[in-house]
């Protein structure tokens, strides 16, 4: 008798009776993969089997904290939300070399309290290739086993076996349950082997964290409902020709999902960056038109970076709107704002717009610094290097308020910094700040009036 078979959008998961070139509920071209279909159990349903259980009042649950596990690694600990919650699952995703390993294994050392053990299962490097790795690391903790398995049901043999603190899986992709009969890295594949890795967390109070590959496009491979199963979703970002990385959360259960962490890549390994601000400032160039100091806000620390822009002539029917760390759409309105509010002739132009240091920022206080840049760089006027820029762009030309001024400008103060651009509305409800000169503005054309003078 032949097998059943499905073909199974390996993005989104959607499943259908034939292939198809493009899934119709992700628009993926070729993500249709064949898988066999396993046959159903017979009885009832499970949906039934479970029935016996209690709903509880709210009121009556007794809350408690949780108990966490503090890695050592501040900055590892500060996207956690303060420490890895017994009992949680985390996902590490970013591109391949990026130091996903790296900082694992420089942390899973340092949860193993009072000679406990934590496990390393590695799925694609052998051990004596871990083993280089950590002399190089410097890492020599006899707690740390490494299993390397692809099997599930002989990894779940040996956290029983071994009853470790820690457990990380290196990767999802690679490990693969004998429950199903379709290939490692399959949706049905990294969906049961997920879902049986969380309920050991949840059952056994044991941190588990997972390392996903990632797409072409950054995102982790896979289907999202592995996101959904996971406690905790950490991306590790950067570009391999700087020393730098940033870790972020764009998932936290236990925690917020605006919290970053800094990282420099050096020769022993992963070493945290207290002082972000003064590591994005540090080969800033001095009187060079077309730079700016901006401040971002991740979660609940600012960081001042360095915003550049460069405008020429264009040689194309098209005039190029290129942005690095800013997104593409966001220039293009302010260099409209620019063409209808100030009469700037931009349409000839190419801009490119970067945020050095590889950090990408999102929130609308750096506007105004965008468009000083982007003027300073067209006139060929510097901007004074100990000026922040802040305030965000009206499409009537208005500079409107920020969130958090008064800690942006805190930090801007202990960087060295003399005069500060803010909107008016800010200005009115800070206070004075010993150091720094607080400048309002309402309009887009006081703003260059002051900062390109």
């Amino acid at each position: 008798m032949r097998a059943k078979t499905s073909f199974s959008c390996q993005a989104c998961g959607h499943q259908a009776l034939r292939w198809l070139g493009r899934c119709p509920d992700c628009g993926g071209w070729n993500t249709m993969r064949e898988e066999r279909v396993s046959a159903a159990s017979k009885g009832r349903p499970a949906a039934f089997k479970i029935a016996s259980f209690n709903a509880t009042p709210l009121v009556e649950i007794e809350a408690v904290g949780e108990h966490r596990r503090c890695t050592g690694i501040g900055e590892f600990d500060r996207v956690l939300g303060g420490g890895v919650v017994s009992g949680s699952v985390i996902l590490i995703g970013g591109d391949p070399g990026i130091g996903k390993t790296t900082l694992l294994l420089q942390a899973l050392p340092r949860l193993a309290f009072d000679g406990e053990k934590v496990l390393y299962v590695s799925g694609e490097e052998s051990p004596r290739q871990i083993k280089m790795r950590g002399q190089r690391l410097g890492i020599e903790h006899p707690g740390l086993l490494i299993l390397a398995e692809t099997s599930l049901e002989e990894v779940l043999k040996a956290v029983r076996e071994i009853q470790p603190a820690a457990i990380v899986v290196d990767s999802i992709q690679t490990v693969y349950t004998d429950q199903l009969s379709s290939a490692p890295g399959s949706v049905s594949q990294v969906q049961e082997v997920a879902g049986q890795l969380m309920w050991l967390a949840k059952r056994s109070g044991v941190p588990v964290f997972i390392i996903g590959h990632v797409t072409k496009e950054g995102a982790i491979a896979g289907p999202r409902l592995l996101e959904h199963i996971v406690d905790t979703v950490l991306y590790f970002e950067g570009d391999k020709g700087h020393s730098y990385r940033i870790l972020r959360a764009v998932k936290n259960r236990f925690g917020s999902t605006n919290e970053i962490g800094v990282f420099e890549m050096k020769d022993v390994g992963l070493e945290e960056v207290g002082n972000p601000s003064e590591l994005f400032l540090a080969e800033r160039p001095r009187r060079s038109p077309g730079s700016v100091v901006v401040s971002s806000l991740e979660g609940s620390r600012p960081i001042l970076v360095e915003v550049q822009a460069l405008v020429s002539p264009t040689g194309y029917a098209m005039p190029k709107r290129m942005a690095n760390g800013v997104e593409v759409n966001r220039v293009s309105l302010l260099l409209a704002v620019m063409e209808k509010r100030l009469g700037m002739h931009l349409s000839g132009q190419d801009v490119y717009v970067n945020v050095v240091g590889g950090l990408r920022i999102d929130e609308p206080a750096i506007d105004l610094g965008i468009v000083a840049a982007v003027t300073s760089s067209l006139r060929e006027v510097p901007i004074d290097p100990h000026t922040l820029v802040l305030g965000e762009v009206g499409l009537g030309g208005e500079v409107r308020a920020i969130t958090q001024a008064d800690l942006r400008i805190r930090e801007a103060a202990k960087m060295g910094f003399r005069r500060c651009l803010l909107p008016e509305r800010n200005v009115s409800k800070l206070g004075p700040i010993d150091g720094i000169e607080l400048i309002g503005i309402h309009e887009l054309q006081d703003a260059l009036d002051v900062a390109l003078t």
